[in-house]
């Protein structure tokens, strides 16, 4: 398996494209924008795009899906409590190809002949998802190196946040993680350093001066 990272549209989305070496067979996940880009890596790696992943619905993991669906038709599949429009507000808001599917919790989605296991990991939005393929797990904004998601957005949930973050904590073994911004880790790295992975971890409310929060932050 191969992986390739391009930074995309405004807030530097990591879009991956997964592929089998053999057969060239390609998952896309989180397509967040710079479609033409994308096209021109897929283009560039003779890949066979097989499937769409969006680790949620947010509008800059998925601004990309509608041109890159329309070069390259596949399902795709996103958690389907990011339909609510509250997640996403016009004009953003997320509108399904004709063949989107809603995996759940513990369902394997094929790619051709790569295969993704589902993780619900609700929080950042209601139906975040994770996906893990072979000994890469892609966090979406559910994990980030030393850092999680935001979890004062529309439909977030702090307390939801942190069941994820501890269901990823303890998965057995080690992963590379592959997050939705900033640059790849390890799970075992984040374990060990992460405070949002440590036991007994809360959020706690704002102090005033932190209410000038960073629009940046994702």
């Amino acid at each position: 398996m191969q992986i390739q990272m391009l930074k995309v549209g405004i807030l530097q989305t990591n879009c991956y494209l997964v592929w089998d070496t053999c057969t060239r067979d390609c998952a896309v996940i989180d397509p967040g924008g710079e479609a033409p880009r994308i096209l021109e890596a897929i283009q560039t790696q003779s890949l066979e795009v097989r499937a769409y992943l969006l680790t949620h619905a947010h509008f800059d993991h998925f601004r990309a899906l509608w041109p890159m669906y329309e070069a390259y038709p596949a399902p795709a599949y996103v958690g389907k409590e990011d339909l609510d429009p509250l997640v996403n507000p016009a004009p953003r808001r997320f509108v399904p190809l004709p063949d989107t599917r809603f995996p759940l919790d513990g369902d394997t989605i094929p790619a051709g002949i790569l295969r993704f296991s589902v993780f619900a990991c609700p929080g950042h939005t209601p139906g975040g998802l994770s996906y893990l393929c072979e000994d890469v797990l892609f966090t979406g904004d559910t994990l980030f190196h030393l850092d999680c998601g935001r979890c004062d957005l529309p439909c977030s949930d702090p307390q939801a946040l942190l069941r994820s973050l501890g269901r990823l904590r303890d998965l057995p073994g080690n992963y590379r993680v592959y997050p939705g911004h900033f640059d790849t880790t390890t799970l075992h790295e984040e374990r060990l350093h992460n405070p949002y992975l440590q036991p007994g971890v809360v959020f706690s409310d704002p102090e005033p001066e932190e209410e000038l929060w960073d629009p940046g932050k994702v």
